[in-house]
């Protein structure tokens, strides 16, 4: 298993306060005050004063604008810091031993659904972890050679990467950017998205039209991938699972994607790997032993 360190919290702007934030998120929600009013529960007047800096809002009304917003637990803590609190929820590395318990859980998945690629990515496409299955088919498609990027949409962007071995690539390259676009607009005080996008964005070959989103076509819950390589082609679809009632910001922020194969001869290739893995690893270690 492979495994990179959590992000440090972001701080907000110094500039920011907490009505422009709350009046930026009601926006990419596209409510009216009134809309927004109606579900925090509040009177319009006062989510007014809120948003033009007039009354500061307690602890609980920011929670409870945050909960009404649909909020990631990382952005309410940007919103409590923005209005002078300390942040409610913390954020712990999965190595760490609060988390040990889920990070056995998560070893188990991925080593479940071996031979079959599944790997942990965090919100930002960055892979956290990833099992053998993944491992060697990176391999295959990459000729042995490692990836130069350990995000998702880089290596799926970058012609000198994965991209040279994804036979559908517009299909998936196009869903991704959706996710991308989604992003932007659901989590508009993170400013990961927007740059992901545009560094997707710019690299060669991608659609002018991608750069504005199509409103009338939400992503995908399942993503589909054929690679193509040495004359094989391998069919996978990718499910995504999340960690529900997630208290913590690391532990939110995480989704195992489980890729099944599509067809019976990407099952039995992915199969052979493994096998082909296993004979390498028992020559090696009669080697050592001897």
């Amino acid at each position: 298993m492979i495994s990179l360190p959590s992000r440090s919290p972001r701080s907000p702007k110094p500039s920011a306060h907490v009505g422009a934030l709350l009046r930026e998120w009601r926006a990419a929600r596209r409510w009216s005050q009134l809309d927004f009013a109606l579900n925090a529960g509040v009177s319009a007047r006062h989510l007014s004063y809120v948003e033009t800096g007039k009354a500061q809002p307690s602890r609980n009304m920011l929670l409870r604008f945050a909960d009404a917003l649909d909020m990631p637990l990382q952005e309410r803590n940007t919103l409590l810091t923005a209005a002078g609190f300390a942040p409610e929820y913390p954020e712990i590395a999965l190595t760490a031993l609060e988390h040990a318990g889920i990070r056995r859980a998560i070893d188990y998945i991925l080593e479940q659904h071996e031979p079959y690629p599944a790997f942990v990515v965090d919100r930002h496409w960055n892979v956290q972890m990833a099992n053998r299955g993944a491992e060697r088919i990176g391999a295959f498609i990459m000729d042995g050679r490692p990836s130069a990027h350990r995000n998702i949409i880089h290596q799926v962007f970058d012609p000198d990467d994965m991209r040279a071995g994804v036979a559908n690539w517009e299909e998936l390259a196009g869903e991704l950017i959706r996710h991308l676009h989604w992003a932007v607009a659901a989590t508009p005080s993170d400013p990961v998205p927007r740059a992901l996008l545009d560094e997707a964005l710019a690299y060669p070959g991608v659609p002018p039209q991608w750069r504005t989103r199509d409103l009338d076509v939400p992503p995908s819950p399942l993503l589909t991938t054929v690679f193509r390589k040495n004359g094989r082609e391998l069919r996978f679809f990718s499910t995504f699972t999340t960690f529900g009632f997630a208290r913590d910001v690391n532990l939110e922020d995480q989704h195992i994607e489980c890729c099944f194969p599509m067809d019976d001869v990407t099952a039995a290739f992915c199969r052979e790997l493994r096998d082909a893995s296993s004979a390498v690893q028992h020559r090696v270690e009669g080697l050592v032993s001897a």
